[in-house]
């Protein structure tokens, strides 16, 4: 059974850092593309970053570029997501994925998600 726990989300002021961590389980974690999506109250889920099975290819979305960093240690079987310079736009749930093709595919696996709450 596929497990995504995803970790480190919390409250933080305009400006600040976070990290977050997917730890993954149930599934041969460096056969998979992973990602981070995000949902706010009232919007649709969007992907803010995936990152290819041997981290060779990385994709940030627009709003998040230069700022959001995606990672993966295979070893770990964990996916990262450093946030800095976070602002009130960045506030949703963010949920980790994975998938043997792409994040947000057919077949994508869910974690629960994890909230980040940016203050102004």
């Amino acid at each position: 059974q596929v497990q995504l726990v995803e970790s480190g989300g919390g409250l933080v002021q305009a400006g600040g850092s976070l990290r977050l961590s997917c730890v993954a389980s149930g599934l041969p974690f460096s056969s998979y593309a992973m990602g981070w999506f995000r949902q706010a109250p009232g919007k649709e889920r969007e992907m803010v970053a995936a990152i290819q099975r041997n981290a060779g290819n990385t994709y940030h979305r627009d709003s998040v570029k230069g700022r959001f960093t995606i990672s993966r240690d295979n070893a770990k079987y964990t996916v990262y997501l450093q946030m800095n310079s976070l602002k009130p736009e960045d506030t949703a749930v963010y949920y980790c994925a994975a998938s043997r093709t792409w994040p947000g595919t057919e077949n994508t696996n869910w974690g629960k998600g994890t909230q980040v709450t940016v203050s102004s």
